[in-house]
């Protein structure tokens, strides 16, 4: 069931003011790693915890530290808090309620990775999440713990938050580098990856909010006790952002591997109002749909959400009920990803526009049965084909609900109406 490591402060008065944090134990674990360990040893400790990255591919961060260029300085560090997937919301929580927690885990980072000035790269909507790190940062250097000499040890490391204008490509950690660098948000093409040639073509790491809080608390318990959750592959423990039809929307923090049913019903509830799901959508709205029994069948981790047709991604879960109409829904995310292409290439400008007008169509009554297939050649064009994954993110959500819930829509184009009655 839940735990109470990550969310530990949340609720907490003041939880976001430095002294409040101190008295929690705060930067317990930035002194032990300045004073006890080396750099690599650091990256080892992650490294055997297997903690895996969070903002939604998985890959292991340990192993992503140790991608950096050997030998060649200045490097940085980059947080990306550039939180935009719809139905994902746990790095603000974090943000407003723990952001020294974001700062350590930056700290000691970068302490790992030899870095000396860092960046948080802060979605632009995201206000009292922006306040309250500025203030946390403020605050972190009249303490002592950035700029100059931390806690005596030697070691320095500057840190800069800039804000982002509100682009979902920015997310992408080479359009984050670009508009980090003053230029427009476009993805560059990789190799060489950021870990080679990143900010301001120096070896960067890029990383999101939540894989970095939880290194302060690998380093200061160790690997195996991070170990005694979740699976040999999918250790640890994971931030859930559930919304849509349950009784308890909300953010939890649960072992890696928990079932789905477990969160969907003993954590969040049930289904709002008694009203029946139809499907979920496990891992922010770029992630496969799955109807509602393989997703109550499966585990909360990353191999077990992929091998029943989806992925863990982001962890945010979105419940949907019988009373959903999915072409609705399918066209509504559809017109986000085409509003969010920055239009750098052709398949995602063109491919997304046209599965938001097709897809228009059907829901006010004028589709095709032949559109279905059509649909689906679009993804086949985009998917794989675009410059960035921003074109793969789009396609989810359309394939996968004409795939598992074709009825749905060839009820839709011959009725000329929502199958749900709306």
């Amino acid at each position: 069931m839940q735990t109470n490591v990550l969310l530990r402060n949340v609720g907490v008065p003041d939880s976001y003011e430095i002294q409040t944090y101190i008295e929690r134990d705060g930067y317990v674990a930035l002194e032990m790693a300045l004073k006890e360990y080396k750099p690599a040893e650091v990256v080892e400790i992650v490294l055997n915890s297997g903690l895996r990255g969070r903002g939604g591919a998985g890959f292991p961060a340990g192993r992503k530290w140790m991608f950096l260029t050997r030998n060649v300085y200045p490097r940085y560090l980059v947080c990306n808090a550039d939180e935009g997937e719809p139905g994902t919301f746990k790095d603000r929580v974090l943000m407003e309620h723990d952001p020294h927690g974001v700062i350590e885990g930056i700290i000691i980072s970068s302490y790992a990775c030899e870095v000396e000035h860092a960046f948080i790269y802060i979605r632009g909507e995201y206000d009292l999440s922006y306040e309250r790190l500025r203030r946390a940062v403020d605050q972190a250097y009249e303490r002592g713990y950035l700029g100059k000499n931390i806690l005596g040890s030697g070691y320095n490391l500057e840190l800069t938050i800039m804000r982002g204008a509100g682009a979902y490509i920015c997310g992408e950690e080479t359009s984050l580098l670009s508009s980090l660098e003053g230029e427009r948000g476009h993805p560059k093409l990789k190799p060489p990856f950021p870990a080679a040639e990143g900010l301001y073509r120096q070896p960067t790491v890029i990383n999101n909010v939540e894989t970095l809080f939880n290194v302060p608390f690998i380093v200061a318990n160790g690997a195996e006790w991070y170990r005694q959750w979740g699976t040999e592959r999918s250790p640890g423990l994971k931030l859930f952002c559930v919304s849509g039809h349950v009784e308890r929307p909300g953010t939890y923090e649960l072992a890696l591997a928990t079932p789905m049913r477990t969160l969907i019903f003993d954590v969040c509830g049930g289904p709002k109002d008694g009203v029946p799901l139809k499907a979920i959508i496990p891992g922010g709205s770029s992630t496969p749909m799955m109807p509602v029994e393989p997703a109550l069948a499966c585990n909360l981790d990353y191999e077990s959400v992929f091998e029943n047709g989806s992925m863990l991604g982001s962890g945010a879960v979105i419940a949907i009920n019988e009373q959903t109409c999915l072409v609705g829904l399918t066209e509504r995310l559809t017109a986000f990803y085409k509003h969010e292409s920055c239009g750098k290439c052709i398949p995602c400008r063109e491919g997304t526009d046209w599965m938001y007008k097709i897809l228009h169509r059907i829901e006010h009554g004028q589709g095709r049965m032949e559109d279905l297939d059509l649909l689906l050649d679009i993804c086949d064009n985009i998917a794989g084909k675009s410059f960035c994954p921003l074109g793969d993110a789009a396609v989810g959500p359309v394939q996968s609900s004409i795939e598992r819930f074709r009825e749905e829509y060839e009820f839709h184009i011959r009725e000329k109406r929502c199958m749900v009655g709306r």
